[in-house]
């Protein structure tokens, strides 16, 4: 018909390809930024000064102890420890005499090194810290037999918890004479630094011996650094015995200082006092001790000149002089 539209021939054409894709990130929200995340134990400006000076102090404790020989070297360290001590003491008390005795603990090859073997001389007197006694003085040549020289033997089970915590506890056989007794001991410690420059150590002591029964021990050392060389130390010390009912009690003040290698010097003030009849002191002790390493780092010469001033003469200055010759050895020598 003339004038119409022509058809379209053939299906409608279809879209080619896919649909295009929005090119980028979506849209964020916009809002204040996240605060950063921080590690709770990661380190911060105030840290690594704090970490600095307690790890400077720490080795410096440690050193001394294990230098002077100290007792708490002894009981804590986890390495084997042999010590040999001869001993002098002259001054004004004229019945003083030389005596030797050791100690020794060694680690047993079981139970990842917590199981140790203790062999020593007089424990009962190495359970509590003697506050008449200073660098071991002899004992009395006419003490009777229930005082004289006996050995023990017990086995001691460590324990460390964390890095502040030490634990022990060990029970064993007394020999004196013919007579055979047994003996228990436990103790525990706390350290740490909780101020800066500042180390503090507590520890408690419990034990029983036949020959004077039940009893505890506590010990506080408070400690600084002065340099890299001089350590302070204060040491308070209590001794309590079911059988008497006293304290015997004793402050000790002590500066360190590390000569050399070889040479070192303690500096010490001491008040000892008593809780019965009436709590008093029974003496002002002052004295220097000069510590000489001799041979290699195993054999040492201490000479401690002493002033006492004891209430039974009435605080009169009564001058003393200790001499140990000491042979220690470790697995970290």
């Amino acid at each position: 018909m003339a004038g119409q539209m022509p058809e379209l021939v053939g299906p409608v054409p279809e879209l080619v390809g896919p649909m295009p894709e929005i090119v980028g990130p979506a849209p964020e929200m916009v809002g204040p930024p996240a605060p950063p995340v921080v590690a709770e134990d990661s380190p911060n400006v105030l840290d690594t000064p704090r970490n600095y000076l307690s790890d400077e102090l720490v080795g410096l404790v440690s050193h001394i102890d294990r230098f002077f020989g100290d007792d708490r070297h002894y009981q804590e360290t986890n390495d084997s420890t042999f010590l040999l001590n001869v001993n002098r003491v002259a001054g004004y008390n004229p019945q003083q005499q030389s005596m030797l005795s050791f100690m020794a603990n060694v680690h047993l090859p079981i139970a990842e090194r917590k199981l140790h073997l203790l062999v020593e001389t007089n424990p009962d007197k190495n359970a509590v810290v003697d506050p008449t006694q200073i660098l071991q003085q002899p004992q009395q040549p006419n003490q009777p037999a229930s005082q004289q020289q006996s050995f023990g033997a017990a086995l001691r089970f460590m324990q460390q918890e964390a890095e502040h915590w030490h634990l022990s506890a060990d029970g064993g056989l007394k020999f004196q004479g013919l007579g055979t007794t047994p003996f228990a001991r436990a103790r525990g410690s706390w350290e740490g630094s909780p101020l800066e420059q500042w180390h503090a150590k507590l520890a408690e002591t419990t034990f029983w011996f036949n020959t004077i029964g039940v009893g505890e021990t506590t010990q506080l050392d408070i400690e600084h650094t002065f340099s890299e060389s001089i350590l302070f130390r204060a040491t308070s010390v209590a001794n309590w015995l079911k059988n008497t009912q006293n304290f015997d009690l004793r402050q000790d003040l002590s500066v360190f200082d590390t000569l050399d290698e070889r040479t070192a010097v303690m500096y010490q003030a001491s008040a000892i006092g008593v809780s019965q009849p009436v709590t008093q002191v029974v003496d002002y002790v002052v004295l220097m001790q000069y510590r000489y390493r001799l041979h290699r780092k195993w054999m040492f010469l201490d000479l401690s000149p002493q002033l006492h001033f004891p209430r039974e003469r009435e605080f009169r200055p009564s001058p003393q002089l200790a001499l140990r010759l000491e042979v220690m050895f470790d697995e970290v020598k």
